[in-house]
């Protein structure tokens, strides 16, 4: 009983194992998502973006500084004042030749032209322009991975029809040897056969290894060992075909599309750069106030050799009242940024709509393969069967009953490429209007 319950363990677990390598799409897509370095590049830069906008609102708030110093002074002789009758000078500040100075500062910006509120407004907008940047980033990831995904059952799904031909080829070939032996066909029938088994196989070589090219391209964009004995499992197809309109595709893009979202933020954030730079022709106003411990204080006299506290509250106005154009500069820097901005934005609103068209054409194109595919199979397959059946009673040649085999194969090829097609331009069509596809 032991025995038999160690076995099955074992078992289940090595099952299980082999299991957990058989991948589908949803699971592909989320392993290459949280594996991919472009994304951990994007999430850095979000973060980075994110304590911009921290750095901005610092900025609004009081700053303050401590400071400490020590000093040793050179020895000079003491401040005495010499008075009538009295022999001896009287002393009025002594000389202390180590000085030791503690101050607290503070600083609150009440007004600096706007540009403190105008950097936040542009921080926040450009983390919003970095956050669309992300989705669209693990759109295009997941689309990568999808591609992978398809391309690797493609593969397998030719290396399948293959092997199935394969073993029609040696059949048919057994059989033409068989009607040799009764001088019911020719050495030539057998010769044929025999070559187009040898080929077959080297297509079937050929199959193998783009199929490991498949897998290690599919680990790679995983984030697995190129060798990992990885497996797909794409379950029921959907050929499901609908029927768009192409102005509410470019309608839906224009309105989802990530990179026009990041875009408008940034020429969000290029007019808030405006104003920040004419910040420069209005004054800047701080609330300050200093408080010192120091030893002697310098503002208490008769200086003593100890630490006394003072402070001090007041406004500061600063401004620029002739920089050389620097603040024009500056200006027209931020001005003309917008400009390009703005030019980038309505470049990218073209390009969608081309790609959108683009993406609409190859989704109805695939949709028309696929009947036309499921046709041609329907129609070879009678072939095969019709020819497998006047060969059996010697009313084709085997010359007839290959044509019918190579047919086939192409036919039943020719769907299976369509229907990967379908998927990916399906996907494609998505990912051009905007649509979440992970």
């Amino acid at each position: 009983m032991k025995r038999f319950l160690v076995i099955s363990f074992l078992f289940t677990a090595a099952q299980l194992a082999q299991n957990h390598n058989v991948l589908t799409l949803k699971e592909s897509i989320d392993l290459g998502i949280k594996n991919s370095k472009e994304l951990k590049i994007v999430r850095s830069k979000m973060n980075a973006l994110e304590a911009k906008v921290s750095e901005v609102n610092s900025q609004l708030l009081p700053q303050i500084k401590f400071q400490a110093s020590y000093q040793r002074l050179s020895s000079i002789p003491p401040f005495e004042v010499s008075v009538p009758f009295i022999p001896a000078p009287i002393q009025i500040s002594p000389v202390f030749l180590d000085s030791y100075n503690l101050k607290l500062s503070l600083q609150q910006p009440l007004f600096t032209g706007f540009r403190l509120w105008s950097l936040k407004s542009a921080a926040k907008s450009n983390y919003e322009a970095g956050t669309y940047e992300y989705r669209k980033e693990l759109n295009d990831a997941a689309l990568k991975i999808q591609n992978a995904f398809w391309n690797y059952y493609k593969a397998k799904q030719l290396k399948n029809l293959l092997e199935e031909n394969l073993k029609r080829i040696q059949k048919h070939l057994e059989d033409t040897r068989n009607y040799l032996a009764n001088q019911l066909a020719t050495k030539n029938d057998v010769l044929k056969l025999e070559v187009l088994y040898s080929n077959t196989k080297l297509q079937l070589i050929d199959a193998e290894n783009n199929i490991d090219i498949a897998r290690s391209n599919f680990n790679k964009i995983l984030g697995l060992p190129l060798e990992a004995a990885t497996d797909i499992d794409a379950g029921t197809i959907d050929t499901t075909f609908v029927n768009y309109k192409l102005d509410e595709l470019i309608d839906r893009a224009k309105e989802n599309r990530n990179e026009l979202k990041s875009l408008q933020s940034r020429v969000n954030a290029s007019t808030k750069g405006i104003t920040a730079a004419n910040s420069g022709w209005y004054p800047s106003v701080y609330l300050i106030g200093n408080y010192y411990y120091s030893k002697p204080n310098p503002r208490i006299f008769p200086a003593e050799s100890k630490f006394k506290d003072t402070w001090d509250v007041g406004v500061s106005l600063q401004w620029d009242l002739w920089n050389w154009g620097y603040t024009s500069s500056l200006v027209t820097q931020a001005e003309e940024q917008k400009i390009q901005v703005e030019t980038a934005l309505s470049q990218l609103k073209d390009a969608v709509e081309l790609e959108v068209y683009q993406a609409y054409l190859s989704y109805n194109r695939a949709g028309d393969k696929i009947k036309v595919s499921q046709t041609a199979v329907e129609q070879a397959d009678e072939n095969y069967r019709t020819t497998q059946l006047k060969y059996d009673q010697q009313l084709a040649t085997s010359t007839d009953l290959i044509d019918a085999e190579v047919s086939l194969l192409q036919a039943k090829t020719s769907l299976t490429t369509s229907l990967v097609d379908f998927q990916l331009t399906k996907v494609g069509l998505m990912k051009a209007v905007g649509e979440r596809i992970y």
